[in-house]
C-alpha cells in the first residue's frame, strides 16, 4: 500500500516527528500515528493540517482531508492564536489558526499598521521581551507554551545604521 511522509508537530514534541501514513489515510490512521508519536488526544485536542482555519474533524472513520505528503499535522489545545503586534506607539490583535506561519502575521501587521513597501522589508518580528526573531516559515502554536494560547510580537528595524 503506497505511503507518504507527513510530519506531527506538538507542544509535547522537542521537534517535528516524520512518519509515514498511507496514502488514502482516515483521521483513524492520522490519530494512530500521533498516538504512536506518543501524544496523548483527549477532548481537549485540536488537529490542524498545515495552515487550516478550522481543527479537521476526529471521526476515525473519516478520509484525512487535505493530509498530502510533506503536511505538518499540528496537535494542540489551541483552536486559535490570540497575537498581539506593538509597532511604534500603536498596538494591534489579531486571532490566527495554530498552523499560521509568522509571515502570515507579519503581512497582516504590515497591512494593519499600514507600512509602505519600503518600511515593511525593513521591520521583522521579534518576540516581544526578548530578542528573539522567529524565522518566517514558523507556524505560530511553536511560539506558545502549549497552555496560552497567545503571541506578543514587536514589528521593529530589522537592523538600526547610526552614524
Amino acid at each position: 500500500m503506497p505511503t507518504k511522509t507527513i510530519f506531527i508537530r506538538s507542544h509535547e514534541l522537542p521537534a517535528a516527528i516524520e512518519v509515514e501514513i498511507v496514502e488514502d489515510a482516515l483521521v483513524a490512521d492520522l490519530l494512530e500515528a500521533i498516538k504512536h508519536a506518543g501524544i496523548a488526544i483527549n477532548a481537549d485536542t485540536a488537529i490542524f493540517i498545515d495552515e487550516a482555519e478550522a481543527p479537521h474533524a476526529m471521526t476515525p472513520n473519516l478520509p484525512a482531508i487535505d493530509l498530502r505528503r510533506g503536511s505538518h499535522v499540528h496537535v494542540t489545545k489551541c483552536k486559535k492564536i490570540e497575537v498581539t503586534i506593538n509597532y511604534l506607539a500603536e498596538t494591534a490583535t489579531h486571532k490566527f489558526a495554530p498552523g499560521a506561519r509568522v509571515r502570515r502575521v507579519k503581512a497582516w501587521a504590515i497591512d494593519k499598521f499600514k507600512l509602505s513597501a519600503h518600511d515593511a522589508e525593513e521591520h521583522v518580528l521579534q518576540m516581544c521581551g526578548t530578542t528573539r526573531r522567529p524565522a518566517s516559515d514558523t507556524p505560530l502554536n511553536e511560539l506558545t507554551d502549549g497552555k496560552t494560547c497567545a503571541v506578543c510580537f514587536d514589528l521593529v528595524p530589522e537592523k538600526r545604521v547610526e552614524g
